[in-house]
């Protein structure tokens, strides 16, 4: 739901002790055309008209004559539904079983699902007044303060800078399932690839996430409804199973300690994995700038969480927690393939031989469609802290394209840390990386609400009512301003 007046609105400035009065060159430049800048966020507020042309986007001239608005809202309304669903969904929920048990893995990803969903509203209600590159990150300097603005903004670059690696490292691993192939191949591969990719016009970024988007979510419902047919007995030779492993071994773990304490942390290890599951979820309105008509977008883009969460991952855990006992030793595989996955158990506890293969080679192309977002959401957030001059102006070159190429070579020199699975042990690198940037994730949740806060509670100071946001949801924060 969207509404708008057509009356000006009065400026919005932030609560004390850090007023938004945002200096029009350096923050709050205009494309050509574009509504006269006051020197603070009061043109923000806008007509409905300028959904279409961008009046009142606050991005700077340099955005506006460097970059290119490449994406188009179906591209977004993809990447909103498949940008969590990734080696997370497919490997890493027979370990939650295994920590949580059924029904505490289903508690601790409704938990981290629930937050989840107020981080995207959040998101989408800011982006849709605010669509500038870097999204919450140039959000925290406009409503907090420019030093939340520059210590998030390289925190997300370091997160993204070990992601890629991390991916790529992953990838290597799933193809050990199929052949010894040295992996130095597949990483000179798959860094080729991402980087080109990351180098080309934003829409191409677009149409690839949007195919392999495609792909992962035709996988889960497949998965999803194979696991129905498994768990009521639809494959000839097979019995039901129902919620056997709910009463047996039980609906909860014991982890690290016993009785009810021990219940308790299993079901909190498994909202450690749930984070690191929905990660990314926040990079959609990253690109905002490079977004065609982004205050539509955005938030159309942000409300396809619920399908995200609700159906694929809510869904996918409670069938798991059919199919697979907590206590089947196959879930502890540290291989890192496919062999790990409890659909794969369950498929070939089943006598379905074919699924291995399958699920390896999608979640290859979600390890990669992964890498290739991170490389965006990094790029496009240094691009934007150069903009501040929080990163060397170096960054701000872009091609004629409008890729800020700069950045992409930065990123491209880390890719190179995935040349470290050439040890013995890859997956103990794959973890490394990912233990360096989980952490990572909550610091940007956080920052996204904290925005989203500011911006309420200066709204509320000047009296601005919430209906003057482009967009809003009636599930965040209301208020009501004073007459």
């Amino acid at each position: 739901m969207s509404s708008s007046n057509s009356g000006k609105a009065p400026a919005l400035v932030a609560v004390e002790p850090h007023p938004i009065d945002i200096d029009v060159d350096s923050h709050a430049g205009h494309p050509p055309g574009s509504a006269d800048a006051s020197g603070t966020l009061e043109h923000a507020f806008i007509n409905e008209p300028a959904v279409d042309d961008h009046d009142g986007d606050l991005i700077t001239t340099a955005e506006v004559s460097h970059l290119k608005r490449g994406l188009a809202e179906r591209h977004l309304s993809m990447l909103g539904i498949a940008g969590a669903i990734g080696t997370g969904l497919f490997l890493s929920l027979g370990g939650a079983i295994q920590t949580g048990g059924p029904l505490g893995a289903l508690l601790g990803y409704a938990v981290v699902g629930g937050i989840v969903c107020a981080v995207q509203f959040a998101l989408g209600e800011v982006t849709a007044l605010l669509p500038v590159t870097g999204s919450f990150v140039r959000h925290a300097g406009f409503l907090v303060d420019p030093a939340l603005e520059f210590a998030i903004g390289w925190n997300l670059v370091y997160g993204n800078l070990l992601s890629i690696p991390s991916e790529i490292t992953a990838i290597c691993v799933l193809f050990q399932f199929w052949t010894d192939l040295n992996s130095a191949i597949w990483i000179i591969i798959f860094i080729i690839a991402t980087v080109a990719v990351g180098v080309a016009f934003v829409r191409v970024f677009g149409e690839v996430e949007y195919v392999f988007a495609i792909l992962k979510v035709l996988m889960v419902i497949f998965l999803i409804i194979l696991g129905l047919v498994i768990d009521l007995g639809g494959i000839p030779g097979t019995s039901r199973i129902g919620f056997m492993y709910w009463r047996n071994p039980g609906p909860f773990v014991e982890y690290i300690g016993t009785g009810d304490w021990g219940k308790f942390l299993g079901f909190w290890g498994v909202m450690t994995s749930a984070v690191f599951s929905f990660a990314g979820v926040e990079s959609i309105a990253m690109a905002a700038a490079e977004t065609q008509n982004p205050r539509r977008a955005i938030p159309r883009a942000c409300k396809q969480v619920f399908a995200r969460v609700l159906l694929f991952y809510m869904l996918a855990v409670l069938i798991v927690g059919m199919l697979v006992a907590s206590d089947d030793p196959r879930l502890g595989d540290e291989s890192g393939t496919a062999a790990q996955s409890p659909f794969v158990i369950a498929a070939s506890a089943a006598g379905i031989r074919a699924i291995p293969s399958v699920v390896n080679a999608v979640v290859i192309s979600s390890a990669w469609s992964s890498s290739n977002q991170s490389l965006l959401a990094g790029t496009r957030v240094l691009y934007g802290l150069a903009l501040k001059g929080q990163a060397p102006k170096i960054f701000l070159r872009t091609t004629s394209w409008g890729t800020p190429y700069m950045c992409v070579l930065l990123f491209t020199v880390f890719m190179s840390l995935s040349f470290l699975t050439l040890s013995n042990n890859a997956m103990t690198v794959f973890w490394w990386l990912v233990d360096l940037t989980a952490a990572g994730v909550l610091v940007s949740w956080s920052a996204i609400l904290l925005n989203h806060i500011r911006m309420k509670l200066a709204m509320k100071r000047q009296g601005i009512p919430v209906a003057r946001l482009p967009w809003h949801n009636s599930w965040t924060c209301e208020y009501r301003s004073e007459p």
